[in-house]
């Protein structure tokens, strides 16, 4: 088994690791919007899902995944009102793959995190 990290305070706070790796599986935590090398966080909706997509593909570059090897991706959203904005980049970037996917209306742990996405990957 092989944990990855990528450096967040919430990992060493909360106690937990953003990937693991197990067999042909990756588990990728939940990311959320942050510009993790910054902790800076945009406003925007679809900005905030485009740095959860940059963060989880450097993961899964990191592990030796793509990200055409999604098979199950779970979004949390802070606001229904926030889905028209975000549909588009999850399109853009998964359109293609089309893993199984939930999304769910909750809240999140920070006021400033708009959405939160979760992957698993899988390689044969």
């Amino acid at each position: 088994m092989r944990r990855i990290s990528t450096g967040s305070p919430f990992e060493a706070t909360m106690g937990y690791s953003r990937a693991v790796v197990r067999g042909g599986w990756c588990f990728v935590s939940g990311v959320t919007g942050y510009d993790y090398a910054k902790m800076a966080i945009p406003d925007d909706p679809a900005a905030q899902a485009r740095n959860c997509f940059a963060t989880i593909r450097a993961v899964l570059d990191e592990a030796g995944f793509g990200m055409g090897d999604i098979v199950r991706v779970q979004y949390t959203v802070t606001d229904r009102g926030f889905v028209d904005a975000i549909v588009p980049v999850l399109g853009e970037v998964l359109g293609a793959v089309r893993p199984a996917a939930t999304m769910v209306i909750a809240g999140l742990i920070r006021p400033e995190m708009k959405i939160e996405i979760e992957v698993t990957a899988m390689k044969e």
